[in-house]
């Protein structure tokens, strides 16, 4: 075959750079010219048809060469949701929760007692007395002091989800965190009440002493102002030997209402009968210390 000039044009625009090693005296002048100065990029441009082609084959063949076509698209979450997602399927083992109370049980009864509530408390690191042990009394469904049933216990840690000792220790700040809401020491605080009586007498009443100190405890968080002045009163007043659920519950209200200083009390509302005396008592003591007052510096 002879190399025409037709020839040596093809053969230029399908191969627009020199390689290494080539004859250059095979090659016209104009094409030698062409390859000492270096090709700018602009000055090259692919044959329209192999441009057309090449598009055409990512086009046809796009969801061959694709090669996440089969997986699932992904889910994008909130910090907020991944977090409560995360908190949710936290595992929870019943037969873990189980064993745990079998640890503390009474050996003739399916119960934890005085015994084991103690000896639970020292795993826990935590005193009996310790405002948190009455928290956990609450969350875990006791119905009185001293004493969970297998099925209040169980069904307790279920809906803390926890099934050990640290993870009880691991819920202490959240526990003591929810308490802070308003409408869930309210509902913590009436339940107290309850948990204080002793159901096996039949005890309809709170005796004052315990009372007394269910109220200490009750407010370790938030203490009112007004509480050791309505604490002192109740140790005063010997003749005030229980607290009904009616007093208990509406002490709460009483604190919101009246303010540190009885300012705002109200003698036209339903107050019960105690807090009245209360009142009166404390209205007494400020008069008497305003005539000693007036004694010591007329």
């Amino acid at each position: 075959m002879g190399n025409c000039l037709t020839c040596c044009k093809a053969k230029e625009v399908s191969r627009p750079t020199r390689y290494a090693g080539e004859n250059n005296a095979s090659i016209p002048l104009s094409r030698q010219q062409e390859q000492t100065e270096p090709l700018r990029a602009t000055e090259y441009k692919a044959p329209e048809q192999a441009v057309l082609t090449a598009r055409n084959i990512v086009i046809t063949d796009k969801k061959m060469f694709n090669p996440y076509n089969k997986l699932p698209p992904i889910k994008k979450q909130s910090n907020g949701e991944s977090k409560r997602m995360s908190l949710i399927s936290r595992e929870f083992s019943e037969n873990k929760a189980n064993a745990l109370f079998d640890k503390y049980k009474e050996s003739d009864c399916d119960c934890i007692l005085a015994e084991g509530v103690e000896k639970f408390c020292d795993d826990l690191e935590v005193r009996p007395d310790e405002f948190i042990v009455l928290v956990l009394a609450w969350k875990l469904n006791a119905e009185t002091m001293c004493l969970f049933t297998r099925e209040q216990f169980v069904s307790g840690c279920q809906s803390i989800r926890v099934d050990s000792i640290k993870g009880f220790q691991s819920k202490f700040p959240d526990l003591l965190l929810d308490v802070q809401n308003k409408l869930q020491f309210k509902e913590f605080y009436k339940w107290t009440y309850k948990f204080g009586l002793d159901h096996d007498s039949g005890q309809r009443t709170l005796p004052i002493d315990m009372a007394i100190s269910l109220w200490k405890l009750v407010f370790t968080q938030s203490e009112p102002k007004i509480l050791p002045r309505w604490l002192n009163f109740l140790q005063k007043h010997q003749n005030v030997r229980g607290i009904s659920k009616d007093t208990w519950d509406m002490f709460l209200n009483f604190v919101e209402q009246v303010g540190d200083d009885l300012s705002t009390y109200d003698d036209t509302e339903a107050w019960p009968s105690l807090l009245d005396d209360f009142v009166e008592f404390e209205n007494d003591c400020q008069n008497q210390n305003v005539e000693s007052d007036l004694h010591f510096n007329p």
